[in-house]
């Protein structure tokens, strides 16, 4: 009987919980959006961005089980790696004319790209290829090479030597970097994505909040190992996937008591003010959250004044940053700008925010990294596009003084720039989560 119970509750617990979490497609219709959306993509965005970037040809290459970071992009969603050696060709003839878009292939990878290659006539595939490219006679011939970008740098050595092996001299001398046009691709948004982008976010803001409940901590037996792992396991029952494993630590009046300085895993207990780092992958984009939680004394209905405090101060540093959020302003000169007028504000700021999209840690402009707060070389000059998305992620230190120390207020929220500015994709978080929730119980 008590079993009985117990799995009932369990069930009615879990099912309370889906009902909280904003609809998550079947594995098949999340195939096909993530189809529809590459298609558009291919359509609306690529074109434009080549064109600006000067690149009327990007040929990109990759063998099985050695992914290029950028073919993950381009393949259908029913591939799970590339097959073979996958050729995919994007040949721009021109304004006013449709882009090309060439499988090096006997069949058709996804929608779009198109075979153009019979191995009965001609049995070598990287001579098809050179065929291809000599037909349509190339300015630029554009493969995933990078000094310093890693996701513009797919290319594997000996297919970059197969490449310039196979092509008459002609053509060896247009073989250039698609360093820049690989980035664009990376960074860029569409409007479609963007739609679902937000859905996307509130999912993840609802799985945190989920974990940062008394559903799933116990003051005085949780641990924050035991919440790490919960959102792990949650995000498995959800069919998200996720691009690094969660963390959960605890800032408390305790000298030593601050993320990594203290031995893990920790018990959870009233008093303790939590963090999380988290981030799902759905639809082929990432989320890259960093929020707070307060777990409530006996007799409390709200965090500490002092603590929401702390998180104000961190909300004013977003605030800071984001506003120097300009097209064509570099990372760099924004981590500057920023860095200046938070010190100014008296506030104690580390900034290193990240583009976000089809990477957690994606291509495009850096502002700063921990370690790197005056400038980051090459990622921090790169400058500010239209239609990208970032991860606003910082921290500022604050002084406590009812706890004799220092604690750093640790944000990180996913955003959006366009020409209308920018804006948090899924808002932000403006007020601790307290554990528990007082007013859900007294609703």
């Amino acid at each position: 009987m008590f079993r009985y119970l117990f799995t009932t509750l369990y069930i009615l617990v879990v099912s309370i919980a889906a009902a909280q979490t904003p609809l998550i497609l079947s594995q098949r219709d999340q195939a096909r959006v993530i189809d529809e959306l590459l298609d558009d993509r291919l359509r609306t965005v690529l074109p434009k961005l080549m064109r600006r970037e000067g690149i009327d040809m990007w040929v990109v290459i990759s063998r099985e089980y050695n992914e290029d970071p950028v073919i993950e992009t381009l393949l259908p969603a029913t591939w799970m790696a590339a097959r073979r050696t996958t050729m995919l060709v994007m040949f721009d003839p021109g304004e006013g004319k449709d882009m090309e878009y060439i499988a090096v292939s006997r069949y058709n990878v996804g929608k779009v790209f198109r075979p153009a290659w019979n191995p009965e006539s001609q049995p070598d595939q990287w001579a098809q290829l050179a065929g291809i490219i000599a037909e349509r006679n190339p300015k630029k011939i554009a493969v995933n090479k990078s000094v310093h970008f890693g996701l513009a740098d797919g290319i594997s050595s000996n297919d970059y030597d197969e490449l310039l092996k196979s092509l008459d001299k002609k053509y060896q001398s247009r073989v250039v970097s698609a360093e820049k046009i690989a980035i664009a691709w990376l960074e860029t948004r569409s409007e479609r994505e963007m739609v679902i982008y937000q859905q996307i976010c509130r999912i993840a803001h609802a799985i945190i909040q989920e974990g940062f409940s008394d559903k799933v901590i116990q003051p005085g037996v949780t641990t924050t190992d035991d919440v790490s792992w919960w959102y792990r396991e949650r995000i498995k029952e959800l069919k998200l996937d996720t691009w690094f494993h969660p963390s959960v630590s605890i800032q408390r009046s305790e000298p030593d008591a601050i993320f990594t300085r203290r031995p893990q895993p920790v018990v959870i207990v009233p008093g303790d003010l939590l963090h999380v780092d988290f981030g799902i992958t759905y639809l082929r984009l990432n989320t890259d959250t960093q929020q707070h939680a307060y777990i409530l004394k006996p007799g409390e209905t709200d965090a500490p004044e002092y603590l929401k405090d702390a998180l104000a101060k961190g909300n004013a540093l977003q605030d800071i940053l984001t506003k120097n959020f300009v097209q064509g302003k570099s990372g760099n000169a924004i981590l500057a700008d920023s860095r200046k007028q938070a010190i100014a504000q008296g506030l104690r700021p580390s900034i290193y925010t990240h583009p976000i999209g089809y990477h957690g840690h994606a291509a495009g402009m850096t502002v700063g990294m921990w370690d790197m707060q005056q400038g980051v070389p090459v990622q921090g000059d790169y400058p500010l596009y239209y239609n990208t998305a970032y991860s606003i992620e910082l921290n500022v230190t604050v002084n406590i003084a009812e706890w004799k120390k220092d604690i750093q207020i640790k944000l990180e929220e996913d955003g959006y720039f366009d020409e209308g500015g920018f804006r948090y994709i899924d808002g932000r978080q403006t007020k601790l989560i307290a554990i528990p929730d007082k007013d859900a119980i007294n609703r």
